[in-house]
């Protein structure tokens, strides 16, 4: 059965060891890097771009939207174009969106992959949690026999409200571990969550034994091979 390795990655907008964050990629070898807290800042492009050759993968540049989320694909798996969709926020508060693409395996099985970065403000992260479930319902390109993926950074852990939403439509796959922070973790608020896979295995942490996590990024990736 074709299988396709998602990870989540939160890189607090590559301000810690960009190279310490490749090398933790490269030992994860994911198909597809959902990425939050990309970079925003002018020209920042070109940070993102190295930080994709440092780790063997594929970024496809920004959408016509500034995005904090995005992501990153290998070179085993085919990508659509991936969209930046905006999300409601207030007045001067951050920005927020998803990100969203189709991606196929060489064996021809195709999986529908959306980034999430849920707000600090409870309220809010269920908003946007459904907003997110609410458009790719409706959106004819993501269709019910099509496995789809969703991961990110929550900001919550499984007793939030936003996590539940997301559950009820999704199943977690993802392994129920701490996440953050980094260096000392103790709050599992990053995950991935599926439907249409055959079956399920959570990366396993020991992967990175012994790897820079702590300079890397002040979150721990998230990964789950999926059979599809």
């Amino acid at each position: 059965m074709p299988s396709l390795r998602v990870a989540t990655y939160n890189l607090r907008g590559l301000k810690d060891d960009a190279g310490a964050a490749a090398e933790v990629v490269r030992a994860i070898a994911p198909d597809v890097l959902l990425l939050q807290e990309v970079p925003r800042y002018p020209t920042s492009e070109y940070a993102i771009s190295a930080f994709a050759r440092s780790c063997d993968l594929l970024w496809s540049g920004r959408t016509r939207m500034v995005s904090g989320t995005g992501l990153m694909t290998a070179l085993r798996v085919t990508a659509a174009d991936s969209q930046d969709r905006r999300l409601a926020v207030g007045l001067r508060e951050n920005p927020r969106s998803y990100t969203v693409t189709q991606v196929r395996l060489p064996e021809g099985q195709r999986a529908d992959v959306v980034s999430i970065h849920l707000s600090l403000r409870a309220e809010q992260r269920v908003e946007h949690a459904r907003t997110v479930l609410t458009e790719l319902a409706a959106d004819p390109r993501f269709g019910e026999d099509v496995p789809l993926v969703v991961g990110g950074d929550l900001n919550e852990g499984r007793d939030g409200a936003a996590w539940g939403a997301i559950g009820e439509a999704l199943v977690e796959v993802s392994a129920d571990r701490p996440t953050f922070p980094a260096h000392r973790p103790h709050r599992y608020i990053d995950a991935i969550f599926a439907r249409g896979h055959t079956a399920a295995t959570p990366g396993d942490p020991a992967l990175l034994d012994g790897m820079p996590v702590a300079r890397a990024s002040d979150h721990l990736p998230v990964w789950v091979d999926l059979e599809v």
